[in-house]
């Protein structure tokens, strides 16, 4: 799909319309709605994730070097449903920094070979705009902002699975979390220079935006009054 044609903007028109209603809806109105909500949203990720698994198969497309869940994107959209399901204040803060860095990007670079209107291309921004639009709402509809520290966690999460990733890719040949070589499409990673030197400064360059999001997410939770509300402690729940 070529980026930023019209199916690629509606998607992203669909991103904005959900983050902003979701998130002004919870600050408003709250209420056991909002429960309802996460779990709708939470079936509708697990649904378009499972799904492109499903369709893979159906069209033969399926291979053990391209298609396993070992992307980053996969982790992601389990730990959204996770969170989105117990609410639990470290799942919520590794999801935000997670969704509007690796996420956000997969979104606005969208690395997808099919176009509207096939499955895979609901499937695809299914899971993809599910994960931010549940990470605002947690975050800035339910007051869980990133602590500093799960920077630091985030990143060494990030790291562990691509070590993950990199063994798979050499056991299959594949290019899980595109270690092994760049996506065909324009991305960051087109900037970091040749393999393998960019996997080096993705490292960087990811832990650099860790920083960046944190830093937004501090100056937008001073902007929407919750600063002092103080930090929600890691070993409580959200709450509704």
């Amino acid at each position: 799909m070529r980026q930023f044609s019209p199916p690629h903007l509606a998607a992203l028109a669909v991103m904005v319309v959900l983050v902003v209603g979701s998130v002004v809806a919870a600050r408003r109105w709250p209420g056991r709605w909002m429960r309802w909500w996460a779990w709708l949203l939470a079936a509708g990720i697990f649904v378009a994730w499972a799904g492109e698994y499903v369709d893979d198969v159906v069209l033969g497309i399926w291979s053990v070097q391209f298609t396993l869940p070992l992307q980053l994107t996969d982790v992601i959209s389990l730990l959204s449903i996770y969170a989105l399901l117990t609410r639990r204040a470290w799942a919520v803060q590794v999801l935000f920094l997670w969704a509007f860095t690796a996420t956000l990007q997969a979104v606005l670079t969208p690395d997808l070979a099919h176009n509207f209107p096939t499955i895979l291309y609901f499937t695809y921004f299914g899971y993809h705009v599910g994960a931010i639009v549940a990470a605002a709402f947690l975050a800035f509809g339910q007051r869980v902002y990133p602590e500093p520290r799960f920077v630091w966690v985030t990143w060494g999460a990030t790291l562990s699975w691509a070590a993950v990733a990199g063994l798979a890719d050499v056991i299959t040949g594949g290019n899980y979390m595109y270690l092994a070589w760049k996506p065909a499409h324009g991305s960051l990673l087109s900037y970091l220079g040749p393999w393998p030197w960019y996997i080096a400064g993705a490292a960087a360059v990811g832990l650099a935006m860790l920083w960046l999001v944190e830093g937004v997410a501090v100056g937008l939770r001073r902007w929407l009054g919750d600063a002092e509300r103080g930090r929600l402690e890691s070993r409580s729940r959200v709450v509704a």
